[in-house]
Order: C-alpha cells, then sequence, then structure tokens
C-alpha cells in the first residue's frame, strides 16, 4: 500500500505520517527530505526559495519512480510533502492506482481563524521549521483556499478540518 499525503502548509501532513507509521510501521518519504538531499548535494540549481510548480515538475518524477518501484516490490510506503500534484493519477496505470490511497489535508477559513495560534504552536512537533516567520494567518488562509479550490477542480477527494483537528486515516 503507498499512501500519499498532501494539503497545504502546516496542515499536519507530516504529523499524520509519522502517527500512521508507529500505527502502521510502514516507512515514510518526506518529499521535503529528497528537495534538500538534491538541493544540498548540488543535483539541482532549484533552491528552497523555488517556486513550488518549479519543484513540483523537478521531485514528481523521481518520486513516481520510487511509488511504482515500491509497488512492483509489495512494499509499503508513506509519501508525503507539497509536491504532489493534483494530476497525479494520470502518471500511474491502472495496476499501480489500486495500490495507492490518496489523503489531501484542507484546513477551512473558520479552523484558522480560531486555530491559528494552536496550528503555530504545533509547527515544530516532528520537524524543525527554520521559515515559519514567513507563516502568517493571511498567507495560510490563502493558501487553504487554494489547495481547496484545486481539490475541486480536480475532483480528489480531501479532509476538511473545520470544527477541530480530527485527523485520523485508517489503511
Amino acid at each position: 500500500m503507498i499512501v500519499l499525503i498532501t494539503g497545504a502548509s502546516h496542515t499536519g501532513k507530516t504529523a499524520l505520517a509519522q502517527k500512521l507509521l508507529e500505527k502502521y510501521h510502514y516507512p515514510y518519504l518526506s518529499i521535503d527530505h529528497l528537495k534538500m538531499g538534491l538541493i544540498r548535494s548540488g543535483n539541482t540549481t532549484l533552491t528552497p526559495m523555488s517556486e513550488d510548480e518549479a519543484l513540483t515538475d523537478y521531485l514528481w518524477p523521481i518520486v513516481c519512480g520510487m511509488i511504482k518501484t515500491a509497488i512492483e516490490n509489495k512494499q509499503n510506503l508513506i509519501v508525503e510533502g507539497c509536491y504532489i500534484p493534483f494530476d497525479w493519477p494520470k502518471d500511474f496505470d491502472e495496476e499501480y492506482l489500486n495500490h495507492i490511497k490518496y489523503h489531501c489535508l484542507v484546513m477551512s477559513e473558520n479552523y484558522i481563524n480560531r486555530h491559528f495560534q494552536d496550528v503555530m504552536k504545533f509547527a515544530n512537533v516532528v520537524e524543525n521549521r527554520l521559515d515559519d516567520e514567513d507563516c502568517t494567518k493571511e498567507s495560510m488562509l490563502k493558501d487553504n483556499a487554494r489547495i481547496l479550490e484545486l481539490c475541486r477542480s480536480h475532483a480528489v477527494e480531501y479532509i476538511f478540518i473545520d470544527e477541530e483537528y480530527q485527523v485520523d486515516v485508517e489503511l
């Protein structure tokens, strides 16, 4: 089983991946770690500040190949990060799609307005974020609204976080 976890920044993608690792003992791949490894090794001219679209275009084919290899070897893998395109199914034949579960996390405007400070308190639960000074309530509202619109326009399922943060995935 391959589990894809994506969504807006600060929605708990890494925390959910960690929770699934602990519950199911599936290894997980952080696309951010892959990104930084490729950047720091000099294997790309992209930087951490490059546009998300450019990073997705570079990283997704690599991640896609890793997913196919895991499926072919009957291995489980959790893949989390914001560099999963919304049209991701086009890159897989049906035989692969049967082994992939997709989860996109989106916070409502209501949730962000009521819980922004709580979200920021939990931002470093699993990993140290070095760029959190750029995260504002306004940027979070804008990013989540954009992700929600992309989910709807691509007709992909999403986990909508509205009243309280209750994200639990059964595999």
